[in-house]
């Protein structure tokens, strides 16, 4: 089969380099691949000298080293964390995000959708799992730039409260809500999820739970459960290692220049946290193929807006985006990342669920004006 890319610029010692001197030469600008990245990437991979576990964490970076630290990180610390990501610019996730700002997983029904048509049916499938309704309080743990909270209160007429540690993320939720007139339905808190209070009959935390660490876990979800109303849904929606695949592997690269201060957990340890923490499971669902395919994407619009993310960031910011997400496509495609969607009731609830499994909804009837 012809090559997919080519490497030009130290393509030798790129080929040859451990994955964190390749990545860096990378983002340094020293090597420029044409073509495919994430086969290029995939291909470094496969020559690399070491294990296959750790070629997936040393690539991508997927888990920063097992710290005591974590369990006592301070919310400052993690604010800084969260702002060293997702603050960088706006208008650069706006060069390869969906026009709604949507950044975790989106939900192909075909392959052939648009990545667009695809965040939209993750949307409709986050609250069909949570059999959203009018007059429903909904809190989104995590909210990013407010996608769930504009399409929970526009399709499903819930009152939707968001949380971020994100200013950028934050003050754009606050403009779009004046925007579209909904101050009664939609509101947002710059906070820590830690120090929110009430009530809620719906819970999403949608990719931010990777950024909780395992020796926090436990606490995570019993803050949760506290803010779940009694009779209510919890979706947590996040990115998870296979057991067996080795948590002290590396991720130097996204450690030190994506993602500071996250690790990830397997899917076990996670059940077994929210099961610690009162919470009951009542259903999973592996989306690892779909993360693969908006990783591609986000990979191809990179690349395609090149002069537009160079106008919002400098360019070794949107090399480590590139290589990061090209990684995370590997990583996903063969198994070495899971994203889970695990939907969640208080133990001991007499539970909103129906009885049988093919009941839960893919996509709830809309219940507001369009």
């Amino acid at each position: 089969m012809a090559s997919t890319f080519s490497v030009r610029g130290g393509s030798d010692s790129f080929a040859g380099a451990d994955p964190y001197s390749a990545a860096m030469a990378f983002v340094r600008g020293k090597v420029e691949v044409e073509g495919d990245l994430v086969e290029a990437v995939r291909d470094h991979l496969r020559r690399s000298s070491v294990s296959w576990a750790a070629r997936f964490m040393n690539a991508i970076g997927a888990l920063a080293p097992w710290r005591l630290t974590q369990l006592w990180r301070s919310r400052a610390r993690t604010a800084r964390d969260i702002r060293f990501h997702y603050d960088r610019s706006n208008d650069f996730y706006r060069c390869f995000l969906d026009s709604r700002l949507v950044y975790s997983c989106a939900y192909f029904l075909s392959p052939g959708q648009t990545l667009d048509e695809a965040q939209l049916a993750k949307l409709d499938l986050v609250c069909g799992k949570l059999q959203l309704a009018r007059g429903d309080r909904l809190l989104d743990i995590g909210c990013g730039w407010g996608a769930l909270l504009f399409h929970a209160a526009g399709k499903f007429g819930a009152h939707a409260t968001g949380c971020t540690l994100s200013a950028n993320q934050a003050g754009h939720v606050r403009r779009e809500i004046q925007a579209r007139g909904c101050a009664g339905s939609v509101d947002v808190h710059e906070a820590d999820y830690r120090d929110l209070d009430g009530q809620y009959g719906k819970i999403a935390s949608i990719g931010m739970f990777e950024h909780v660490g395992g020796p926090r876990l436990t606490g995570y979800f019993r803050k949760v459960r506290q803010l779940l109303a009694p009779g209510g849904l919890f979706l947590n929606h996040g990115i998870t290692i296979p057991a067996g695949v080795p948590n002290t592997a590396g991720g130097l690269f996204v450690a030190r220049h994506v993602f500071p201060g996250g690790r990830l957990v397997t899917l076990g340890q996670l059940a077994s946290a929210a099961e610690r923490a009162g919470l009951e499971i009542a259903d999973v669902e592996n989306l690892r193929r779909h993360y693969a395919l908006t990783c591609r994407e986000w990979v191809v619009r990179l690349r395609r807006e090149e002069k537009r993310c160079l106008a919002c960031v400098d360019a070794e910011t949107w090399r480590t985006w590139q290589l990061y997400l090209a990684g995370s496509a590997v990583a996903f495609e063969e198994g070495g990342l899971n994203v889970h969607q695990v939907l969640m009731t208080r133990r001991g609830d007499v539970s909103p669920l129906p009885m049988v499994r093919r009941l839960i909804p893919a996509c709830a009837e809309p219940a507001c004006v369009k």
